[in-house]
């Protein structure tokens, strides 16, 4: 269900718990043939991009129970790229060729996927799975800070740095600020919370780094899981040992979790945003941490205090504002610049985008 076409300044990425990288939205004006239609509706491949993105904080709770952090993440990502990779078998995808372009997916699958995965398994062992979801939710926020700091053409408008406020005001409530953060795990959510800054670095790099590089969407990001995947494989039996059994649930856990969570969600992503559009698909932000919270409560027995839900309230109702853009006034149509030559560079992002947008021209939800 991936866009056809490549895009002309593509990166990669991940979920989220990251996210795939979005493909342009198509012009009212393409010229080539119409796709075929889905067998499914946009609307319940979205609810299911929902659903899948909001257990995934139930599946690494219930993996941790079985298998060490770092095991958990090896098998997510093993489990993900084994889906990606049919899929580029399947569409005949070249994977990149340039070892500099190699040497920068190294980088964004640290950033992307192996660092924050592992934070969050790592995190989910002291903390609920409701409040992991929930600090998946402010990497918007951190994404706005960042391109403040590190993007001089992301002009911050009143709207979004009010937005900023307002999302860090209700992390401070789910946190309990007012108690001392009386009864929570510190190290843990401190955890969490890093997984979450880790995707809008990751997306800063990957828009410095892999724009116009000619390969697929596709083929960045399978070729970015497998270089995560590999990185966990060196990486676990220095911390870990070979696990003894392989627990039932944990084991259907953490295979849900990479095949699912890290593969198939990046394929109904690409559908969604050719059919609707990147901004109708990142809505799917709004949703994962409402079900990670429900998943959480009634499934596991986690215990909800008021201030949770309230201050994820607050933090998702920053996190739209810091995504918020000015309406453009109705200008007289200008025609359509001539065709670039053929070798000339790609275009740069339009000012004022953030580092999702110069890659799919839109909002992109994190990946829990």
């Amino acid at each position: 269900m991936s866009a056809p076409c490549e895009p002309r300044a593509t990166a990669p990425a991940s979920a989220p718990p990251s996210l795939p990288p979005l493909p342009p939205e198509p012009s009212a004006t393409a010229t080539a043939p119409a796709a075929r239609r889905p067998a499914l509706d946009w609307r319940i491949r979205f609810a299911g991009l929902s659903l899948i993105w909001g257990f995934s904080f139930l599946l690494i709770k219930v993996g941790t129970e079985g298998y060490a952090p770092f095991q958990v993440t090896f098998g997510r990502l093993l489990a993900g790229t084994a889906v990606l990779v049919a899929a580029m078998a399947m569409r005949r995808e070249r994977l990149p060729r340039s070892a500099r372009t190699w040497g920068h997916l190294t980088v964004a699958a640290l950033l992307l996927n192996a660092l924050p995965f592992s934070l969050f398994s790592y995190a989910e062992l002291t903390i609920p799975s409701t409040l992991a979801g929930i600090c998946n939710a402010t990497s918007p926020l951190w994404g706005m800070a960042l391109s403040v700091v590190a993007l001089s053409e992301d002009r911050p408008t009143r709207r979004r740095v009010a937005g900023l406020g307002v999302g860090f005001l209700g992390v401070l409530t789910v946190l309990g600020a007012w108690q001392g953060f009386s009864g929570l795990d510190l190290p843990g959510t401190a955890m969490a919370l890093l997984a979450s800054f880790c995707y809008p670095v990751g997306w800063i790099y990957v828009r410095r780094t892999l724009a116009g590089t000619g390969s697929s969407t596709l083929a960045l990001t399978g070729s970015q899981l497998c270089l995560a995947t590999v990185q966990l494989a060196v990486v676990t039996p220095l911390f870990t040992s070979a696990p003894t059994s392989f627990p039932l649930l944990p084991t259907l856990s953490v295979l849900a979790l990479g095949a699912l969570g890290t593969g198939l969600a990046v394929l109904l992503q690409y559908g969604l945003v050719q059919e609707v559009g990147p901004t109708t698909a990142q809505m799917v932000t709004y949703f994962i941490p409402v079900i990670a919270t429900a998943a959480g409560v009634a499934l596991l027995g986690e215990q909800l205090s008021w201030n949770t839900p309230v201050g994820a309230l607050v933090v998702l109702v920053g996190a739209a504002l810091t995504q918020s853009r000015p309406r453009r006034a109705a200008t007289t149509p200008t025609p359509a610049p001539a065709p670039a030559p053929e070798g000339s560079p790609p275009a740069a992002p339009a000012p004022g985008s953030s580092p999702v947008e110069a890659a799919g021209r839109g909002p992109r939800p994190p990946q829990p």
